[in-house]
This record gives C-alpha cells, sequence and structure tokens, in this order.
C-alpha cells in the first residue's frame, strides 16, 4: 500500500475521532509532569519571538499550552477535523493542516519543534524522510523533541472508541530514532524512556531530543 494511501487512512480515522480525542486526551498535559518539563527545556532554548511548532498537534492542547507561555506556537495536523477543533477550542494559536512528510511552512520557519507521538503512524522507512522534513522548517540550532512508543511491534485498530477506522500504530526502538535523527542531519542531545502513567495505555514511551545541525 502506497504512503498516501496509508496517510488517508489516517486521516480519516482521527476525523471520525477527533471530538472523543479531545474529550479524553485534551487535558493529559495535566498528569505528564515529564512532558511538562521537556517542553518548558525546549521553549527555554527556542530564539526568542520565533514560532514553534506543534507537528500531529491533534485537537491543539500542547499548542495551547506554548501559546499561553507566551510562544508563537504554530499546530500541523493531518486531520481536517482536528484542525478545525484545534482552531475552535484554542484561537490564541494558528493551526495548518498538512502532512509530516510535506509541511505547509517555509524553510527555517521555526525556531523549535515538538512531535508527540505523531511519527508512530509512519512506516519505519519514512522516519527519515519526515524527520528531514522537521529540519527543513527549523532554523540553525533548533532544537526538535520527538516522543514515540518503544518498541518493535505495530497495533492496528478498526475500532476507536465505539467509531470504525482504519490506523496502524508503530512502535520504536529509541535507537532506531535517534540514528534516524541523525541521518537527517540532527545532533541528539538526549534521550529518556519512562514507564506509562496510570491515565495512559500500557506502553513504554521514549523522547529524543534533538539539535538542527548547519
Amino acid at each position: 500500500m502506497s504512503s498516501a494511501s496509508d496517510h488517508g487512512r489516517v486521516r480519516r480515522s482521527y476525523d471520525a475521532v477527533a471530538e472523543e480525542y479531545r474529550a479524553r486526551i485534551g487535558g493529559e498535559l495535566a498528569y505528564k509532569p515529564l512532558d511538562r518539563a521537556l517542553l518548558a527545556a525546549l521553549v527555554e532554548q527556542a530564539e526568542p519571538g520565533v514560532p514553534v511548532a506543534d507537528l500531529g498537534c491533534g485537537p491543539g492542547h500542547v499548542t495551547a499550552w506554548l501559546a499561553e507561555r507566551g510562544v508563537r506556537a504554530v499546530g500541523v495536523d493531518l486531520s481536517p477535523a482536528m484542525v478545525a477543533l484545534a482552531r475552535r477550542e484554542h484561537p490564541e494559536a494558528e493551526f495548518r493542516e498538512g502532512d509530516l512528510l510535506g509541511l505547509p511552512a517555509a524553510d527555517g520557519e521555526f525556531g523549535a519543534a515538538v512531535a508527540l507521538y505523531s511519527v508512530i503512524h509512519l512506516k519505519p522507512s519514512e522516519l527519515r524522510p519526515a524527520f528531514e522534513e522537521m529540519r527543513r522548517v527549523l532554523r540553525p540550532s533548533g532544537r526538535l523533541l520527538v516522543a514515540f512508543h518503544i518498541g518493535a511491534e505495530a497495533r492496528h485498530l478498526a475500532e476507536w472508541w465505539g467509531h470504525e477506522v482504519d490506523v496502524d500504530f508503530r512502535f520504536f526502538d529509541t535507537d532506531t530514532v535517534a540514528e534516524h535523527l541523525a541521518e537527517a542531519g540532527f545532533a541528539v542531545e538526549a534521550r529518556l524512556e519512562r514507564t506509562h502513567y496510570p491515565q495512559e495505555a500500557e506502553t513504554r514511551r521514549g523522547y529524543v531530543l534533538a539539535r538542527h545541525t548547519f
């Protein structure tokens, strides 16, 4: 199956669950102290006044968290329903519809970017192209924070919260993510792993913080 058709399945699946996703996930940062700390560190190191991107923003709650801290935040998501929902709920931030393999942004537009559990819908062969595209839209020395589920499996969902969907969730090894980032022109600065919080699905979580190299 082509990447375009795969991404179409993801788009339609998230369109189907958008409202339920916001209701269940939209307040998640309240119980994720490590995520908040990593986001705060990213913001602190970003060039002042330059926009920060939330890639795979869903209903926009992370984008809004950034905006609440004085950041010019821009959320990007594949799902039109998620983008519409984010614009409705968080008018203080900007939201755009777009794919991780073809981001709707100019070269060097962002001072930093986060991709929290958005690469999990990519094929392994798409990781490096996605990271190359993220590097394209970052300024030199801009940081990228990537979060993902750790492992080597792929889970398929045909039903999600009572909605019919057709979406795959892919798990990645931390070394693999770090290697693809390095190949795409990033310098890996930090790698973290944690177990799930009680409110989360029971998977181990990985984070890689990387810097755009010249």
